[in-house]
């Protein structure tokens, strides 16, 4: 059993803290690793603010994880001592259901097993990347490719695969008309992705405070929605909009931007339902659909893909006291565009 130096949260008005959690002892196929650096994702802030449900605290975050195995099971054969490797957002699935056997084990129909904030299959409260190690059973480890810093690499590991899924599965690609809402940490990684894949990328964020860096990253235009003018001036333009704020916006408005058969597509995940008007919709035969991160396979698919492209996000690294601090400035999108904690701090 290895015992784990972490950050920890005991509500969800409360501060983090300095904390110590145990690591379970190595079953055969699991991975010991050393955590390096972990991503700040808004799913974490939702959660240690109690905002998707009942939580069980104290809570360590953190599903954007990076670092070096240390030690090895005794039937582990993917990975060995000193790999590079990455841990997402679940850590487990029933592997049995149709889903798992698909490789979409986030869609596990018994459910996944969340990095944090759920219960293992030994029946014990999951505890996240905020934290110096973590045993992940192997098959749930990826490995990180060598031309990508392990700092850049944590947030490809939520933020990477959630805006690559859909945008893979909805086909972007040379001859697509893409929108990405929002400039955030998802919204950065969303352009970045859907230019190298070859589609034609505009943001749609409330200001045009970020357009230098949203041209810089591939998009080929910029417009702010808080302007009215935007929507009459874009609508039937898109075949394809990924949504990637956690607030609530009007989504009847945002549809309108769609063509024929085009979709919009949820990745942002706000605490409140979203209304949609199905006049919108049925017009011209529009989807509104949602996507949940990606399966494992998948993931690995990405990170070598943004090694292969030379992606990574755009990150601030800090230490583990400004966590509190750090979640402030999200809250209030003052970020460019993701936090990263060096867990040497830890």
């Amino acid at each position: 059993m290895v015992i784990a130096k972490a950050r920890a949260v005991d509500g969800p008005d409360k501060s983090f803290r300095e904390a110590e959690i145990e690591r379970r002892d190595l079953d055969k196929h699991d991975v010991l690793i050393e955590i390096k650096y972990a991503g700040i994702c808004h799913s974490d802030i939702h959660t240690a603010h109690g905002e998707w449900g009942e939580v069980k605290y104290p809570l360590v975050p953190g599903h954007e994880i990076a670092g070096f195995v240390t030690e090895v099971g005794s039937e582990v054969t993917k990975y060995k001592a000193g790999d590079r490797v990455g841990v997402g957002c679940m850590v487990g699935s029933c592997g049995e259901c149709k889903n798992c056997r698909d490789g979409e084990e986030q869609y596990c129909l018994e459910g996944n097993i969340p990095t944090y904030a759920g219960v293992d299959k030994y029946g014990e409260l999951t505890q996240g990347g905020y934290s110096t190690h973590i045993v992940v059973e192997e098959d749930f480890v990826l490995r990180i490719p060598d031309n990508i810093e392990l700092d850049a690499a944590a947030p490809l590991l939520c933020a990477g695969i959630t805006t690559f899924s859909p945008l893979n599965h909805w086909n972007a690609g040379p001859g697509k008309k893409v929108a990405v809402v929002g400039m955030g940490g998802l919204g950065h990684m969303a352009v970045k992705i859907a230019h190298a894949m070859g589609a034609e990328v505009t943001v749609l964020s409330r200001t045009l405070n970020k357009k230098e860096d949203g041209l810089e990253f591939g998009a080929k235009a910029y417009h702010a929605t808080s302007d009215p003018e935007t929507f009459e001036k874009l609508a039937g333009t898109f075949d394809l909009i990924i949504n990637t704020v956690s607030a609530k916006i009007d989504i009847s408005a945002y549809l309108s931007l769609l063509t024929l058969d085009g979709a919009m597509v949820n990745v942002g995940a706000p605490a409140e339902p979203l209304e949609v008007n199905v006049f919108s919709l049925i017009g011209h035969r529009r989807s509104f659909a949602g996507s949940l991160i990606g399966g494992i396979r998948e993931t690995q698919e990405m990170l070598d893909f943004c090694g292969e492209h030379g992606i990574v996000p755009s990150i601030e690294v800090i230490s583990a006291d400004y966590i509190d601090e750090a979640y402030e400035r999200v809250l209030g999108s003052d970020v460019k565009y993701r936090f990263v904690i060096d867990t040497s701090t830890i």
